[in-house]
Protein backbone atom coordinates (compact mmCIF):
# COMPACT_ATOMS: atom_id res chain seq x y z
CA UNK A 1 0.00 0.00 0.00
CA UNK A 2 0.97 3.35 -1.19
CA UNK A 3 0.28 6.43 0.89
CA UNK A 4 1.49 10.46 1.55
CA UNK A 5 3.83 10.17 4.35
CA UNK A 6 2.24 13.78 5.73
CA UNK A 7 -1.07 11.48 5.38
CA UNK A 8 0.87 8.56 7.32
CA UNK A 9 1.66 10.89 10.03
CA UNK A 10 -2.09 11.80 10.18
CA UNK A 11 -2.53 8.75 11.54
CA UNK A 12 -0.83 9.07 14.79
CA UNK A 13 -2.77 11.77 15.72
CA UNK A 14 -5.96 9.18 14.49
CA UNK A 15 -3.63 6.58 17.11
CA UNK A 16 -3.62 9.15 19.42
CA UNK A 17 -7.37 10.57 19.45
CA UNK A 18 -8.26 6.63 19.69
CA UNK A 19 -6.11 5.70 22.86
CA UNK A 20 -7.48 8.40 24.52
CA UNK A 21 -10.98 6.89 23.87
CA UNK A 22 -10.03 3.94 24.34
CA UNK A 23 -8.94 5.28 28.24
CA UNK A 24 -12.12 6.53 28.18
CA UNK A 25 -14.34 3.54 27.66
CA UNK A 26 -12.03 1.43 30.16
CA UNK A 27 -12.88 4.04 32.33
CA UNK A 28 -16.07 4.18 32.30
CA UNK A 29 -16.68 0.25 33.34
CA UNK A 30 -13.40 0.67 35.79
CA UNK A 31 -13.50 3.24 38.19
CA UNK A 32 -13.21 2.38 41.43
CA UNK A 33 -16.56 4.11 42.13
CA UNK A 34 -18.63 1.58 40.82
CA UNK A 35 -16.97 -1.52 43.27
CA UNK A 36 -17.89 1.21 46.32
CA UNK A 37 -21.78 2.01 44.79
CA UNK A 38 -22.15 -2.07 44.29
CA UNK A 39 -20.89 -2.62 48.18
CA UNK A 40 -22.80 0.64 49.28
CA UNK A 41 -25.71 -0.91 47.93
CA UNK A 42 -25.84 -3.90 49.60
CA UNK A 43 -24.98 -2.33 52.76
CA UNK A 44 -27.80 0.14 52.39
CA UNK A 45 -30.17 -3.05 51.56
CA UNK A 46 -28.70 -4.65 54.55
CA UNK A 47 -29.40 -2.07 56.99
CA UNK A 48 -33.13 -1.39 55.53
CA UNK A 49 -33.43 -5.06 56.37
CA UNK A 50 -32.43 -4.55 59.82
CA UNK A 51 -34.52 -1.56 59.92
CA UNK A 52 -37.35 -3.60 58.70
CA UNK A 53 -36.91 -6.36 61.39
CA UNK A 54 -36.67 -4.37 64.55
CA UNK A 55 -39.52 -2.29 63.47
CA UNK A 56 -41.35 -5.70 62.75
CA UNK A 57 -40.43 -6.57 66.18
CA UNK A 58 -41.70 -3.44 67.75
CA UNK A 59 -45.10 -3.33 66.23
CA UNK A 60 -45.25 -6.94 67.72
CA UNK A 61 -44.60 -6.16 71.06
CA UNK A 62 -47.01 -2.70 70.90
CA UNK A 63 -49.80 -5.32 69.76
CA UNK A 64 -49.26 -7.42 72.82
CA UNK A 65 -48.96 -4.37 74.91
CA UNK A 66 -51.99 -2.79 73.67
CA UNK A 67 -53.54 -7.10 74.13
CA UNK A 68 -52.39 -6.73 77.85
CA UNK A 69 -53.68 -3.41 78.47
CA UNK A 70 -56.76 -4.53 77.54
CA UNK A 71 -57.12 -7.37 79.43
CA UNK A 72 -56.05 -5.99 81.97
CA UNK A 73 -58.61 -2.76 81.75
CA UNK A 74 -61.39 -6.16 81.78
CA UNK A 75 -59.72 -7.48 85.03
CA UNK A 76 -60.39 -3.77 86.92
CA UNK A 77 -63.99 -3.80 85.42
CA UNK A 78 -64.82 -6.98 86.62
CA UNK A 79 -63.62 -6.03 89.97
CA UNK A 80 -64.90 -2.83 90.31
CA UNK A 81 -67.99 -4.56 89.45
CA UNK A 82 -67.54 -7.00 91.98
CA UNK A 83 -66.48 -4.15 94.55
CA UNK A 84 -70.18 -2.26 93.85
CA UNK A 85 -71.86 -5.56 94.30
CA UNK A 86 -70.00 -6.08 97.95
CA UNK A 87 -70.68 -2.59 98.73
CA UNK A 88 -74.34 -2.55 97.96
CA UNK A 89 -74.63 -5.57 100.82
CA UNK A 90 -77.56 -7.20 98.83
CA UNK A 91 -75.98 -10.55 98.25
CA UNK A 92 -76.11 -13.43 100.20
CA UNK A 93 -73.19 -15.12 102.18
CA UNK A 94 -72.45 -17.55 99.62
CA UNK A 95 -72.47 -15.11 96.59
CA UNK A 96 -70.19 -13.03 99.33
CA UNK A 97 -67.61 -15.85 99.54
CA UNK A 98 -67.63 -16.77 95.69
CA UNK A 99 -67.04 -12.86 95.33
CA UNK A 100 -64.19 -12.25 97.36
CA UNK A 101 -62.73 -15.85 96.22
CA UNK A 102 -63.68 -14.22 92.94
CA UNK A 103 -61.63 -10.49 93.85
CA UNK A 104 -58.82 -12.18 95.21
CA UNK A 105 -58.28 -14.22 92.19
CA UNK A 106 -58.70 -11.34 89.83
CA UNK A 107 -56.14 -9.44 91.91
CA UNK A 108 -53.27 -11.70 91.51
CA UNK A 109 -54.50 -12.00 87.87
CA UNK A 110 -54.05 -8.13 87.50
CA UNK A 111 -50.84 -8.19 89.48
CA UNK A 112 -49.04 -10.95 87.16
CA UNK A 113 -50.75 -9.25 83.94
CA UNK A 114 -49.06 -6.05 85.03
CA UNK A 115 -45.69 -7.98 85.67
CA UNK A 116 -45.73 -9.06 82.74
CA UNK A 117 -46.89 -5.68 80.90
CA UNK A 118 -43.76 -4.23 82.73
CA UNK A 119 -41.47 -7.06 81.58
CA UNK A 120 -42.67 -5.89 77.40
CA UNK A 121 -42.57 -2.60 78.30
CA UNK A 122 -38.80 -3.02 79.27
CA UNK A 123 -38.27 -5.43 76.27
CA UNK A 124 -40.43 -2.61 74.07
CA UNK A 125 -37.71 -0.12 75.20
CA UNK A 126 -34.69 -2.04 74.17
CA UNK A 127 -35.93 -2.58 70.77
CA UNK A 128 -36.81 1.10 70.43
CA UNK A 129 -33.14 1.65 70.94
CA UNK A 130 -32.68 -1.25 68.29
CA UNK A 131 -34.44 0.97 65.73
CA UNK A 132 -33.04 3.87 66.74
CA UNK A 133 -29.45 2.29 66.32
CA UNK A 134 -30.85 0.75 62.46
CA UNK A 135 -32.22 4.18 61.28
CA UNK A 136 -28.36 5.31 62.51
CA UNK A 137 -26.29 3.06 60.58
CA UNK A 138 -28.70 3.25 57.67
CA UNK A 139 -28.42 6.59 57.24
CA UNK A 140 -24.35 6.45 57.50
CA UNK A 141 -25.09 3.59 54.64
CA UNK A 142 -26.89 5.80 52.79
CA UNK A 143 -24.04 9.05 52.55
CA UNK A 144 -21.54 6.37 51.73
CA UNK A 145 -23.74 5.19 48.57
CA UNK A 146 -24.57 9.01 48.01
CA UNK A 147 -20.90 9.87 47.67
CA UNK A 148 -19.83 7.18 46.07
CA UNK A 149 -22.61 8.12 43.57
CA UNK A 150 -21.72 11.65 42.97
CA UNK A 151 -17.98 11.32 42.56
CA UNK A 152 -19.27 8.36 39.50
CA UNK A 153 -21.29 11.08 38.20
CA UNK A 154 -19.01 13.92 38.16
CA UNK A 155 -16.54 11.38 36.48
CA UNK A 156 -18.70 10.40 34.00
CA UNK A 157 -19.36 14.15 33.26
CA UNK A 158 -15.88 14.24 32.59
CA UNK A 159 -15.44 11.70 30.68
CA UNK A 160 -18.18 12.43 28.28
CA UNK A 161 -16.12 16.45 27.70
CA UNK A 162 -13.29 14.23 27.10
CA UNK A 163 -15.33 11.69 24.54
CA UNK A 164 -17.00 14.57 23.06
CA UNK A 165 -14.04 16.54 22.19
CA UNK A 166 -11.70 13.80 20.92
CA UNK A 167 -14.72 12.45 18.91
CA UNK A 168 -14.77 15.96 17.57
CA UNK A 169 -11.58 15.78 16.56
CA UNK A 170 -11.35 12.33 15.30
CA UNK A 171 -14.02 14.01 13.07
CA UNK A 172 -11.78 16.62 11.32
CA UNK A 173 -8.87 13.89 11.01
CA UNK A 174 -10.55 11.16 9.01
CA UNK A 175 -11.43 13.61 5.94
CA UNK A 176 -7.69 14.23 5.56
CA UNK A 177 -7.00 10.32 5.24
CA UNK A 178 -6.84 8.12 2.10
CA UNK A 179 -9.66 5.40 2.42
CA UNK A 180 -7.46 2.40 1.69
CA UNK A 181 -4.69 3.86 4.28
CA UNK A 182 -7.87 4.36 6.65
CA UNK A 183 -9.42 0.91 6.51
CA UNK A 184 -6.03 -0.81 7.09
CA UNK A 185 -5.64 0.88 10.63
CA UNK A 186 -9.77 0.54 11.14
CA UNK A 187 -9.10 -3.01 10.25
CA UNK A 188 -6.21 -3.38 12.80
CA UNK A 189 -8.20 -1.34 15.51
CA UNK A 190 -11.37 -4.05 15.08
CA UNK A 191 -9.00 -6.81 15.52
CA UNK A 192 -8.09 -5.32 19.36
CA UNK A 193 -4.59 -4.81 17.52
CA UNK A 194 -3.05 -1.02 17.58
CA UNK A 195 -3.64 0.52 14.62
CA UNK A 196 -0.72 2.78 14.11
CA UNK A 197 2.32 3.64 15.95
CA UNK A 198 5.26 5.92 15.47
CA UNK A 199 8.82 4.09 14.90
CA UNK A 200 11.27 5.61 17.00
CA UNK A 201 14.70 5.23 17.63
CA UNK A 202 14.77 1.89 15.87
CA UNK A 203 11.84 0.33 18.35
CA UNK A 204 8.21 0.31 17.07
CA UNK A 205 5.82 2.24 19.23
CA UNK A 206 2.94 0.06 19.18
CA UNK A 207 4.84 -3.19 20.73
CA UNK A 208 7.49 -1.54 21.79
CA UNK A 209 10.73 -3.76 20.30
CA UNK A 210 13.53 -2.92 18.87
CA UNK A 211 13.58 -3.64 15.23
CA UNK A 212 16.70 -5.79 14.08
CA UNK A 213 19.70 -4.94 11.74
CA UNK A 214 17.79 -6.83 8.65
CA UNK A 215 14.44 -5.00 9.19
CA UNK A 216 16.41 -1.36 10.08
CA UNK A 217 17.70 -2.28 6.56
CA UNK A 218 14.66 -3.20 4.95
CA UNK A 219 12.38 0.06 6.27
CA UNK A 220 15.96 2.15 5.31
CA UNK A 221 15.56 0.97 1.65
CA UNK A 222 11.36 1.22 1.26
CA UNK A 223 10.04 4.66 -0.64
CA UNK A 224 8.97 7.47 1.79
CA UNK A 225 5.36 7.03 0.32
CA UNK A 226 5.59 2.84 1.48
CA UNK A 227 3.08 2.20 4.39
CA UNK A 228 5.07 -0.21 6.58
CA UNK A 229 3.90 -2.65 9.35
CA UNK A 230 5.48 -4.29 11.98
CA UNK A 231 6.13 -7.94 11.46
CA UNK A 232 6.07 -8.46 15.66
CA UNK A 233 2.19 -6.73 15.89
CA UNK A 234 1.21 -5.70 12.70
CA UNK A 235 1.09 -1.96 13.42
CA UNK A 236 1.56 0.06 10.96
CA UNK A 237 4.88 1.65 11.44
CA UNK A 238 5.22 5.64 10.81
CA UNK A 239 8.44 6.89 9.85
CA UNK A 240 9.81 10.14 11.11
CA UNK A 241 13.09 11.90 11.65
CA UNK A 242 12.19 10.36 15.31
CA UNK A 243 12.86 7.52 13.77
CA UNK A 244 16.89 6.72 13.69
CA UNK A 245 17.18 5.12 10.42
Amino acid sequence: MKADPAAQRRLLDLAEVDTELGRVRHRRTTMPELAEITAAETAVRARRDAGVAVRTQLDDLDREAARQEKEIDAVRAREDRDRKLLQGGTVGAKQLADLEHELHSLERRQSVLEDDLLELMERREAVELDVKHAEVELAKAEHVLAEATGRRDENLADLDTTEARRTAERAKILPGLPADLLAGYERRVSQGRIGAALLRARRCGACRLELDSREISRIREAAADEVLECEECGAIMVRTPESGL
